[in-house]
C-alpha cells in the first residue's frame, strides 16, 4: 500500500482526483509535476503542502518559484524537474498522469527507481510497451493500471489462472456521436466533441474517446499488461460506462468489474492495492437507479480511429509510436481550429501509410518514429 505519492500531471483531472483521493486515505503527496498551470500548481501546493512542485515549461517554472518563496516547496522546471520529481527518494509511488509522450521518461526514471507505478499514461505502453515492461521486471517496480477499463481487467484477473483466459472485454461509451454516420461527424465542432456524455476528463482524451481512438489505444495498452494478442481483445459499446470492463474464462464465464463512473475508484485501487480501503472520495454504485444496461458493437467504418489502432496492434513494432505522435498531433490541430473533426483519421492514416516501421525498436526508435509521425500531419 502506498504511503507517499508523487503525481505527475498533478494539475490535470486525473491528477486532481488523485490528490483527493491521498487526502482522503491520508497519505502524502511529496512531489507534484506538471506542464505550465501556474495558478493551479500554486494552489496545489499551498494546500497540500508538497516538498517539491515542478512545472515543465522554464518560464511557467520561474513564475512559480516567484509565487511560492513565501514557502518551503522547492520548485523546479523543465524535463530536468519532472525527472526529479519522478525518482524522488521520499516516495514510494509515482501516479504517472502527464498526457502523451511527455509522460514516457519521467515514467521510465520511477521505474529505474523501482517505486510503484499508478498508470494513467497510456502512451507509455502504446509507443515502449517491451521496452517499459522490460524495464519493471528488471528494476521490480510494480505497474498498477488506474485507466478505468484496465482497472476492472486488473481486478478481473485477480487470484485466476491467466492461461484460463479466452478474451478481454473492453467497454467502450462511444463517445458524444454514438450512432451517427460519417456524414454527419464532417461539421462536428470542438466545442461537440468535448462534450462527453459520462466522464469530464481533459480535452485530449475527451477528443479521443470522441473519435474512439482512445479505445484502440487501451487495446493496444492490454496487449502488453496482460501478455495477450490483439485478437483475444474485444471492444463492446457500453453506453452507461457502469460495467468498466469484462474477462471471459475458458468456460465460458465472464466476469465483470461494475462501479459508478468515478476515476476515483481505480486511482484509490491502484494506491492501496492488495488492500481496499473505505473511502468518502469514490461515489457509490447505485444500482436500483442506475437504469438498463446496454451492449453494441463499434462502427469501425464511421471511427476510423479505433479500426487504425487495432491495424498497428497487429503490426507491432514502433506503429503504436506513429498511430500515438500523429493523433496528439492531429488533436493538438483539430482543438486548435486548425482541421476538421474526421481529419483525425484522415492524418494518423497518412502518417501509418508514409512512416516506416521498425520491428524490435530501441528507444531511439520509438522517439524517431514519434517525431516522423508528428511532422507528418504538419
Amino acid at each position: 500500500m502506498s504511503n507517499h505519492v508523487t503525481i505527475l500531471g498533478s494539475t490535470g483531472s486525473i491528477g486532481r482526483q488523485s490528490l483527493e483521493v491521498i487526502a482522503a486515505l491520508g497519505m502524502e503527496a511529496v512531489a507534484l509535476a506538471a506542464n505550465s498551470s501556474v495558478k493551479r500548481m500554486e494552489e496545489q501546493a499551498r494546500q497540500y503542502k508538497p516538498k517539491l512542485a515542478v512545472l515543465a515549461d522554464e518560464k511557467a517554472a520561474a513564475d512559480l518559484r516567484v509565487r511560492l518563496a513565501d514557502t518551503n516547496v522547492q520548485v523546479l522546471g523543465g524535463l530536468g524537474g519532472l525527472l526529479e520529481a519522478a525518482v524522488i527518494p521520499s516516495a514510494d509511488t509515482a501516479i504517472a498522469s502527464l498526457v502523451g509522450m511527455a509522460g514516457l521518461r519521467p515514467t521510465l526514471a520511477a521505474i529505474r527507481e523501482g517505486k510503484r507505478i499508478a498508470l494513467a499514461n497510456k502512451e507509455t505502453l502504446v509507443c515502449a510497451g517491451p521496452l517499459v515492461l522490460e524495464e519493471a521486471r528488471d528494476y521490480g517496480a510494480k505497474i498498477l493500471p488506474v485507466d478505468s477499463e484496465h482497472s476492472a481487467l486488473f481486478q478481473c484477473l485477480e487470484g485466476h489462472d491467466r492461461r484460463e483466459v479466452k478474451r478481454l472485454i473492453l467497454t467502450c461509451s462511444g463517445g458524444p456521436f454514438y450512432g451517427k454516420a460519417q456524414e454527419e461527424l464532417a461539421h462536428i465542432t470542438v466545442e461537440d466533441a468535448l462534450r462527453h456524455p459520462n466522464w469530464s476528463m481533459g480535452a485530449k482524451i475527451t477528443v479521443d474517446s470522441a473519435t474512439l481512438m482512445n479505445k484502440g489505444l487501451e487495446v493496444i495498452e492490454a496487449m502488453h499488461l496482460y501478455r495477450v494478442p490483439v485478437e483475444k481483445i474485444s471492444v463492446v459499446i457500453h453506453r452507461e460506462s457502469i460495467i468498466h470492463s469484462l474477462v471471459e474464462y475458458c468456460d465460458n464465464a465472464v466476469l465483470a468489474q461494475m462501479g459508478a463512473p468515478d476515476m476515483r475508484l481505480p486511482i484509490q485501487y491502484a494506491l492501496t492495492w492488495p488492500n481496499r480501503a473505505a473511502s468518502q472520495a469514490v461515489t457509490p454504485l447505485d444500482l436500483w437507479n442506475c437504469g438498463p444496461l446496454t451492449f453494441g458493437s463499434p462502427d469501425l467504418d464511421t471511427f476510423r480511429c479505433l479500426a487504425l489502432a487495432l491495424e498497428a496492434a497487429k503490426t507491432g513494432g514502433t506503429a503504436g509510436a506513429i498511430l500515438n505522435g500523429a493523433n496528439e498531433g492531429a488533436v493538438a490541430r483539430f482543438l486548435a481550429g486548425e482541421i476538421g473533426f474526421l481529419d483525425i483519421a484522415r492524418k494518423v492514416e497518412r502518417a501509418m501509410e508514409r512512416v516506416p516501421v521498425v520491428q524490435n525498436p530501441t528507444m531511439q526508435d520509438i522517439l524517431d518514429a514519434d517525431q516522423a509521425a508528428r511532422e507528418s500531419v504538419g
